[in-house]
């Protein structure tokens, strides 16, 4: 059974109301590097109130960094981070902006049920009585299709439903910014798809502004409202999906629709390599 504690009175941050509008992010100038390494250089783009925005680029372009600044994990080299108009950097502003982050290995206590895992920020928060707990995880659980497995612990669940119960416990904080680091890694197509596809109902349902992480050309594409191509710590560009599509840029083109050729001097020497 869910682990439950007797009702008691709400304290006073129950009692407020939370703001559930959806917020807009600003990056001004980002850049960052760790000692001589720079991994972001002059990184400039606006995220609108309840859009979607896909990050993409090639393993170490520094999308994760980015990723941290925007929830306060980095502080810039240079530049400014914004949500709701307000500094990134400053812890006061994560308790101002309602935030959620799914992190990629989803992150979940397996230790704790699934039940306890989504109660746990509300519990610590003492966001309302045990009742009005119950009933939000209970609410969570359903929309992700996951009201069988409130009991199990996440050791007991496949990666697909990982991710899904990762994400129904963000859902609880009720957040007016959802950010996703590679939602989709290491799942098969289609739960990929499922997964891209319960990212885009969320937006649609709670209007939330909703920042995306990913290499999935095919999540890219399908629900991004505007996707920025980071290369190398550079923003090179910032599109509409049916843009990209329509591209000329062979950097863009090549990375969206890579070619395997089996005649190219790097597969010619791994290919001498084994014989030799």
């Amino acid at each position: 059974m869910p682990n439950t504690k007797p009702d008691a009175a709400p304290t006073s941050a129950s009692q407020t109301k939370r703001d559930e509008s959806p917020v807009a992010v600003r990056i001004e100038g980002l850049s960052k590097s760790f000692g001589a390494h720079e991994v972001l250089r002059n990184v400039s783009l606006e995220v609108a109130p309840g859009e979607i925005f896909v990050l993409m680029g090639p393993s170490g372009s520094g999308k994760s960094v980015l990723l941290k600044h925007i929830v306060g994990l980095e502080a810039p080299s240079a530049g400014r981070v914004t949500v709701d108009g307000l500094d990134a950097a400053d812890p006061a502003t994560r308790h101002a902006v309602h935030m959620a982050l799914v992190f990629q290995a989803g992150a979940l206590f397996n230790s704790l049920s699934v039940y306890d895992n989504l109660a746990l920020y509300l519990r610590e928060h003492r966001l309302g009585t045990e009742t009005q707990i119950r009933e939000k995880v209970r609410h969570a659980l359903k929309i992700l299709s996951l009201e069988n497995a409130e009991r199990k612990s996440p050791a007991e669940l496949s990666g697909g439903m990982r991710k899904r119960v990762a994400i129904a416990r963000a859902l609880v904080m009720e957040p007016q910014l959802m950010l996703y680091d590679e939602p989709t890694s290491e799942l098969d197509p289609i739960m990929s798809a499922t997964i891209s596809e319960i990212i885009a109902t969320l937006k649609t349902q709670t209007r939330v502004t909703t920042i995306v992480v990913s290499h999935d050309r095919d999540l890219a594409l399908g629900i991004a409202d505007r996707v920025g191509i980071l290369m190398q710590g550079e923003l090179l560009t910032i599109a509409t999906p049916a843009e990209l599509r329509r591209s000329t840029d062979p950097r863009i083109s090549d990375f969206l629709n890579p070619q395997i050729n089996l005649s190219s001097p790097r597969f010619k020497q791994l290919e001498t390599a084994k014989t030799s």
